[in-house]
């Protein structure tokens, strides 16, 4: 009896092991030697941001305290601790008239005392095309005064369940009073 049991576990702690193997193994997307691949898939869009005009599509919800000094009063519109939303289209390009493909929708934080810094929670919800009822959850330290900004995509949902990747996103054509266009391009991997 005692040696059945023994073989018993002996064969399920095997099992186990080669299973645990096989899913690590499948899972870890390397391609030196194994059968896996990682799949990549790259989105590109515009984001209209509307902070005037008939229907903005962003809005200054709380205004952030004023400038810790004078000489800091002429460099931004955007204060510490501002407050921003948005309902932003996506599009296939930067034209008014573009077919839309999803909507952004979010809140910004201004985070920085100096320079154009906000803490950034955005869901990217695709209505269009491959991922139509599909969502991309993207957070990120956003630095305006930068180029090209990076943020990180943590989440999705429907067919982008479990995403992950990185968000790249540049003023296409941007005021920072009224808003504009951002150009982004998104690699989930």
């Amino acid at each position: 009896m005692a040696r059945t049991i023994s073989a018993l576990l002996l064969v399920s702690a095997a099992i186990l092991l080669a299973a645990s193997s096989i899913y690590y193994r499948r899972g870890d997307g390397s391609t030196n030697g194994g059968s896996a691949t990682t799949r990549t898939t790259h989105l590109h869009f515009y984001m209209h941001d509307e902070y005037t005009g008939p229907n903005p599509t962003a809005a200054l919800i709380v205004p952030g305290r004023a400038p810790l000094s004078d000489s800091m009063a002429g460099t931004s519109r955007r204060r510490f601790g501002d407050i921003a939303v948005m309902n932003n289209a996506l599009t296939e390009g930067p034209q008014r008239g573009s077919p839309r493909v999803g909507t952004a929708q979010g809140f910004t934080v201004r985070v920085s005392e100096r320079g154009s810094v906000n803490a950034l929670s955005m869901h990217l919800v695709m209505e269009d095309g491959e991922f139509a009822g599909s969502s991309l959850v993207v957070n990120s330290r956003v630095d305006t005064d930068l180029a090209v900004r990076e943020s990180v995509v943590v989440g999705g949902t429907g067919r982008l369940r479990f995403a992950r990747g990185y968000a790249l996103s540049r003023s296409y054509d941007y005021d920072l009073a009224k808003g504009g266009i951002v150009e982004i391009d998104v690699y989930l991997y």
